[in-house]
């Protein structure tokens, strides 16, 4: 069974022949290699490109390797890395003609000195050159650097809802039920069994991403690591600071951990793409306040895995999927923040920030989203749509919930839209 996975696809599409290097960066199984190796070199050859214009080579592959004299065995033994001028020998033996070549090259980073072998190429008018990779290098948000200003990155995410839905057999509202649950890894969604799904997960947590960051960023305290995963997997969706976290290993681990430890490992696990941090935006003073900040996983999975499964908490659950599909989407998005003066019961001028949850920019584009559970009653709906009604610009003002509603505009010109429309929806927010 086959997940479609088609704007990433797109993206590849359209960087075809751009004269950079397409860097497909994310979260490890999140599909990166399924991505390159068959979805888009499916793609290649429907178009006609010739299969021996297409070169795949994976670098952990010990019957790619053995075609240029290399033994992958001894190189993990020795933690040698494949020698370059092999490699060279083999690509230059494979190009016959001046057409276009494509090269599909999978974990790279197990090249040497890959980032001047595959520059080098780029002064070829016949090769385009595809990478994916699963070392410090290529789970870093700063890869595109190691090419020089010639890298095109295309983050991939795990399988949102709508990808979702494309396997799954019941309805969207038992799917979203599992998808909150269980998340969007593509090995995961394909275990039928519940109890194998959550087997996975956390056989993923052990087995590969702790044990990749320990081993790449050289941490000494594997337990303090994994405590902070699971402080933050507690409180998806709360404002925190590394300062916070340290009172709260105090108090509840008893640990003398430091605020500059913290924020260690809060960017070994951005990384790793486990989590992100959003920064809070003041929207009338049109100002980022560095801290404190919000923290989501980019797989809610992993996140319930973390947790054995036992706390969930629909409202936050719910913020974080819409967090998840509004970055798949390629929207920056931050915290929003409205201060305001009223006056309290006894006539004093009293300051307050109201708070949206999400600030939405794409290019000229730019969305107020509240994220609202359900909404139950007016008082509850005016609770909502405060905020929005305080921000004096004619962006697009939005409140998304769980409740079945059909999409409507209040007097202020707020809309509401339910959850399953946006998620199945890519232009649901655009609704007029």
């Amino acid at each position: 069974m086959e997940i479609k996975r088609d704007s990433y696809l797109s993206a590849l599409i359209n960087r075809k022949g751009n004269g950079l290097i397409k860097v497909i960066t994310g979260i490890r199984r999140c599909g990166k290699s399924y991505l390159l190796n068959t979805i888009f070199y499916n793609h290649l050859l429907s178009e006609g490109v010739k299969e021996d214009h297409i070169i795949r080579f994976a670098f952990d592959s010990a019957d790619d390797l053995d075609t240029i004299g290399e033994n992958l065995i001894e190189l993990e033994k020795e933690d040698k890395k494949v020698n370059p001028e092999k490699f060279m020998i083999y690509i230059r033996s494979q190009i016959k003609d001046k057409d276009m070549y494509y090269l599909l090259l999978d974990e790279v980073q197990m090249l040497g000195s890959f980032e001047s072998v595959l520059n080098g190429y780029l002064r070829k008018d016949n090769m385009d050159v595809y990478v994916t990779g699963s070392n410090a290098k290529f789970l870093s948000s700063d890869i595109i650097t190691e090419f020089a200003g010639r890298g095109d990155e295309i983050r991939m995410y795990p399988i949102s809802f709508s990808e979702f839905m494309t396997v799954y057999s019941g309805d969207k509202y038992e799917g979203l039920t599992q998808y909150m649950t269980y998340g969007g890894i593509p090995l995961v969604v394909l275990r039928q069994n519940e109890n194998d799904k959550a087997r996975t997960l956390q056989n993923l947590f052990d087995e590969i991403y702790i044990r990749d960051i320990i081993k790449r960023s050289k941490l000494k305290k594997q337990s303090e690591l994994e405590d902070l995963l699971n402080i933050l997997s507690s409180s998806i969706g709360s404002l925190t600071n590394p300062e916070k976290l340290k009172n709260t290993f105090r108090s509840v681990k008893n640990s003398k951990i430091t605020t500059v430890t913290i924020n260690k490992y809060l960017k070994c696990l951005e990384d790793a793409f486990l989590i992100e941090s959003v920064q809070r935006y003041d929207v009338k003073g049109k100002a980022y306040i560095e801290t404190p900040k919000k923290y989501y996983f980019s797989d809610l999975g992993l996140r319930n895995a973390r947790i054995n499964f036992r706390q969930f908490e629909q409202t936050h659950a719910m913020e974080n999927v819409i967090y998840n599909e509004l970055k798949m989407r390629g929207y920056n998005v931050d915290i929003g923040i409205v201060p305001i003066s009223e006056r309290n019961e006894e006539g004093k001028v009293v300051r307050k920030q109201l708070e949206v949850d999400f600030v939405c920019n794409l290019g000229s584009k730019r969305y107020y989203i509240q994220s609202a559970y359900s909404l139950p009653t007016a008082e509850k709906h005016e609770q909502e749509v405060r905020p929005l009604r305080k921000i004096d610009d004619s962006f697009k003002k939005i409140i998304i919930t769980k409740d079945i509603v059909p999409s409507t505009y209040d007097e202020s010109g707020v809309l509401t839209i339910n959850l399953y429309d946006f998620l199945l929806d890519e232009k649901a927010e655009s609704i007029l």
